[in-house]
């Protein structure tokens, strides 16, 4: 993959040098005295900063999932409430399996909202993307199932 091609595929808050192993510790007797007060200097790769989410993004983040999970979720409650009352106070009696039927389903798309949620919204800072985030949910799934590609061929 040449330089550019990296440059395109990696995450818009993600750092731009390459994360590196930390080396290996060879283990020490336990009968050496350590140094007073000064210890191994352990430095990660990269500060909680560069790690993190940025606000901007996160905050788009959550208002996708409260939409995309919110809606489905409040609307399996209502019909749960519904149900009842018409089973209560009307001659309306609904078979249970299709309350049931109904209410998997709109749970169901209640989780799978937190997913879209997630990966519909715009992951730069600097566009806010599109309403539904077709476009977006299409970059950020490609992004995310690269990174799997990636783990597994190092872990083989």
């Amino acid at each position: 993959m040449s330089a550019e091609e990296s440059e395109r595929s990696r995450l818009p808050f993600e750092p731009n040098k390459k994360r590196q192993k930390p080396a290996k510790t060879q283990s020490k007797p336990i009968a050496q005295p350590q140094e007073s007060g000064k210890q191994a200097d352990r430095k990660t790769p990269y500060t909680k900063e560069e790690m993190a989410i940025p606000q901007v993004v996160s905050q788009r983040m959550i208002r996708r999932v409260a939409g995309f999970c919110g809606v489905p979720t409040a609307l399996g409650i209502t019909t749960l409430v519904v149900s009842y009352l018409l089973a209560i106070y009307s001659d309306i009696k609904l078979p249970p399996i299709a309350v049931l039927l109904v209410n998997m389903g709109l749970f169901g798309l209640g989780v799978l909202g937190i997913t879209y949620g997630v990966l519909s919204a715009s992951w730069d800072e600097e566009e806010v993307g599109s309403l539904l985030g077709l476009g977006e949910f299409k970059t950020n799934w490609g992004r995310m199932v690269a990174g799997w590609r990636e783990t597994r061929q190092k872990n083989s």
